[in-house]
């Protein structure tokens, strides 16, 4: 796994995050890049996430939960229902956002991990393969 810390942040991110909601008919998403500290720090999120969620998931360590577990494992972490999930991959952060389905996939440049990219839906859904691929390709476009 080759992971790349400091991906700076962009006016355009909050846009580009909004816009991806969007298309995937999602109900809220958030957005994570490596920083020195070896953190996944929160760059974006979608509005109407709680403030006890949004503290829960300010900085995360790799390995730990869907988003460092997606930058860990280089690959997307999907859940069809977070609240119901039993994988362990789930955390009581992510089930605190009230959520049902979700995905996560790493952000890359070039070959390098630079973050996570998660969108989720209020009701049971599962992300296709296809979805997913173009999810880590919307990632790779962030700003």
């Amino acid at each position: 796994m080759n992971v790349r810390a400091d991906e700076p942040k962009s006016a355009g991110l909050d846009e580009a995050l909004a816009a991806i909601v969007r298309r995937f008919r999602a109900d809220s998403g958030t957005v994570h890049f490596l920083q020195q500290d070896g953190l996944l720090h929160l760059s974006a999120a979608t509005a109407g996430l709680p403030a006890g969620v949004l503290a829960t998931i300010a900085a995360i360590p790799v390995g730990k939960g869907m988003a460092g577990l997606a930058v860990e494992r280089g690959r997307p972490v999907d859940a069809c229902n977070i609240q119901t999930d039993a994988s362990g991959d789930v955390r009581p952060g992510a089930r605190a956002t009230g959520l049902g389905g979700a995905v996560v996939v790493p952000i890359f440049r070039g070959e390098a991990i630079v973050g996570a990219l998660g969108i989720g839906t209020r009701s049971e859904r599962a992300f296709t393969e296809a979805e997913m691929q173009e999810l880590i390709a919307a990632g790779r476009q962030l700003p």
